[in-house]
């Protein structure tokens, strides 16, 4: 047996754990709240506009809506995703898939969850950029000189977020270290303006804080001052549409700051939510308010000298909002990459900001996505019926896993069967009550989400099809043949190094099509051949390799154990592997007599080798099966080059297809006739 060399492995939690300090914290406020730090400027206009109109407030209407608000937030923001989500965390690292990774051995069925939570939750990061910036853009109405510019009419609300969209979606590819450096300052003076406005007006009317009494919102649920139903609740569900990114974005500032800050964010929130609610009830019989279209009670309540001031601090707020839905998407997609859930795309890190990274294909996508969005609902009213309801999909999947982890991992006996059947209830009642929102808008936001779960289910099932048709073989019976090779000057020296890609994780097997790929596909000949696997670990930021030698100075069957968070340049880590190996002997000089470095070096040419497989139209496979390998196959050559995905985009691949080998039809012995003869 070869020797076996091994990298240190930084898998430990706390050597990645980020300690609390003032800095972290204002990172924090910038990064983590965006999404739920903007639900004020459209949550009030919302409960408002469905129980019929600023004539139909009255006390009984603002102490409810505030209760049930306010429970929303404190139980599903505060209770589950603070409290005991945070606690679920994967070396440090937070999110849906993250949480996955964990009870993933508990069951194979809990791929259904994880894939529909991800799908959801990458949905609404399509919306939220188009709610939120819609909403702040028709914050300019409420500025009697802009009005006048802007007219009564979306036309020029549409062209202006547009343009603010399409220039946010622009500038990713550069990266934005040094406009994050500023987000959390902007988001800590917008946390400071809701929480200021709202206990001015609180100050004023502070009967409102009556809603703290969570029987009001169970009462005015059945009251017939509750216009809109259970449809209510689903106006509530968009204060917490941002309880999501609290956990996902776990990893990137730590779950320290996140406890630190959130008591002030919550305030801040509130007194905002209060605060509207006490000028609503002092302004609802005003007639001027009557004849105003689409009134949002957070811009409207402020004087006059003030709104200029909030409608740039609030697109501001909206623009990193949608900055970190943005990131996070490509943080998800990443990740469900390599797990295997998604195909693999080219990924580019464009800053040294942790977790900072992006995806061309994901940027594109969401840039199309938001853009239809505003094309097709034009008003943020219109929006924000589609909003909110993926993400009620995503919280249930989260409570589901989430119960396995307390459960099967934490084993804790009574507590997680309360949780979920509390959770399950509640957050399916806000599902319920978002539902009736489906020809409104809704309709939206589930077709996108069952357009990316097509995507996951479908590359899924299409690699489970290519695992159960792959052959693996002994790789040592295959010695003497690639040493002969090696050796046999008939052939050309293709390279001296001829290095595969290949997903088997046994050492001493390698992949059929490997083998077919250098001894029948014209014999390649090299000096030194490399089987690299690289496995994605279930911890975050596992980065390690092993080597086997099988005894020989030219096989090498490398792992790479890479954690989901690390980049997969294989590139740039074999060339580790092979200078370790050269130092210490196990790797033979390949000194080349011409460098343009006019040092020669002892390491060779590289050629990679990418195999891709086709399905041949004889293939004896039934029909299920066929379907899952051809919409695999589609969505791999959309996805782009593989190549990039793996850090080779300045090496030498070569693409080689092989027959996907399964067992082929049989065809019947046809008969010889003579030359001259028909039949």
């Amino acid at each position: 047996m070869g020797k076996k060399a091994q990298s240190a492995t930084v898998s430990n939690a706390d050597a990645h754990a980020i300690p609390i300090s003032l800095s972290a914290m204002l990172v924090t406020l910038g990064v983590v709240y965006g999404d739920i730090g903007t639900s004020p400027m459209y949550v009030t206009k919302a409960l408002v506009a469905g129980n019929g109109g600023i004539t139909s407030v009255n006390q009984e209407f603002i102490l409810g809506a505030l209760s049930l608000v306010i429970w929303t937030v404190t139980l599903l923001t505060t209770i589950k995703y603070v409290l005991i989500c945070m606690k679920a965390d994967n070396h440090g690292e937070g999110g849906i898939f993250a949480l996955y990774s964990l009870v993933r051995r508990f069951g194979k069925w809990l791929i259904i969850p994880a894939m529909l939570g991800g799908a959801a939750l990458l949905a609404d990061g399509i919306l939220t950029p188009a709610v939120t910036v819609t909403t702040a853009v028709e914050g300019l109405r409420t500025i009697p000189a802009m009005k006048s510019i802007i007219g009564p009419g979306q036309t020029n609300v549409v062209i202006i977020t547009l343009a603010i969209i399409i220039a946010l979606f622009l500038i990713q590819h550069v990266g934005t270290a040094k406009i994050g450096r500023a987000f959390g300052p902007i988001m800590t003076l917008w946390f400071l303006f809701l929480g200021g406005t709202g206990l001015f007006f609180v100050l004023g009317n502070p009967i409102v804080l009556l809603a703290f009494n969570p029987f009001e919102g169970i009462s005015f649920l059945l009251s017939p001052h509750n216009h809109a139903g259970i449809m209510i609740l689903g106006s509530c569900f968009l204060a917490t549409t941002g309880a999501e990114a609290l956990y996902s974005d776990m990893g990137h500032v730590g779950r320290g700051n996140i406890y630190a800050t959130w008591p002030f964010v919550k305030v801040c929130l509130l007194l905002s939510y209060l605060g509207q609610g006490a000028w609503l009830l002092a302004n609802a019989s005003n007639p001027s308010l009557v004849g105003i279209h689409d009134l949002n009670p957070f811009f409207e309540m402020l004087n006059s000298n003030v709104r200029p001031f909030a409608v740039i601090l609030s697109t501001l707020a909206a623009i990193i909002a949608s900055q970190a839905l943005i990131t996070g998407a490509f943080s998800l997609v990443s990740e469900a990459s390599r797990l295997d859930l998604m195909p693999h795309m080219q990924v580019f890190y464009p800053a040294e900001t942790k977790g900072q990274l992006y995806i061309p294909m994901v940027n594109n996508v969401m840039l199309v996505g938001c853009v239809i969005v505003v094309l097709l609902f034009q008003s943020s009213a219109h929006m924000e019926a589609a909003y909110g309801l993926a993400i009620t999909i995503t919280m249930m999947c989260t409570t589901l896993l989430l119960f396995f982890y307390l459960h099967n991992d934490r084993k804790i006996k009574v507590f997680p069967w309360v949780f979920i059947v509390f959770f399950l209830a509640l957050e399916g009642f806000f599902f319920g009550s978002s539902l009736t929102k489906f020809f409104h808008g809704g309709y939206f936001t589930i077709l996108m989400a069952a357009l990316i779960m097509g995507i996951m289910v479908s590359w899924f099932n299409g690699t489970a099809v290519e695992r159960r048709q792959a052959t693996l073989l002994p790789l040592r019976t295959y010695l003497p043949q690639l040493d002969r090779l090696r050796n046999d000057e008939t052939y050309e020296l293709m390279s001296d190094n001829i290095v595969y890609l290949t997903k088997d994780s046994n050492t001493d097997y390698i992949d059929r099509d490997v083998i077919y790929s250098i001894l029948d596909k014209h014999p390649k000949r090299a000096r030194a051949y490399w089987f690299i696997n690289v496995e994605t670990m279930d911890e975050p930021h596992t980065f390690a390799y092993s080597v086997e030698t099988f005894g020989t100075d030219y096989v090498f069957r490398v792992h790479l154990f890479l954690g989901y968070k690390v980049n997969q340049r294989v590139n740039a880590y074999l060339r580790q592997v092979v200078s370790d190996l050269s130092a210490s002997g196990e790797l033979p000089d390949q000194t080349h007599e011409y460098s343009v470095y006019k040092k020669p070096s002892p390491i060779g040419s590289f050629q990679f080798i990418m195999l891709r497989k086709l399905l041949a139209p004889e293939s004896d496979v039934d029909s299920t099966e066929r379907t899952a390998i051809v919409l695999k196959y589609l969505i791999r050559r959309a996805a782009g080059n593989p190549a990039r995905w793996y850090g080779l985009e300045n090496s030498n691949v070569t693409f080689e297809y092989v027959p996907l080998f399964t067992k082929f039809k049989s065809v019947d012995k046809m008969q010889r006739i003579a030359p001259d003869e028909r039949p």
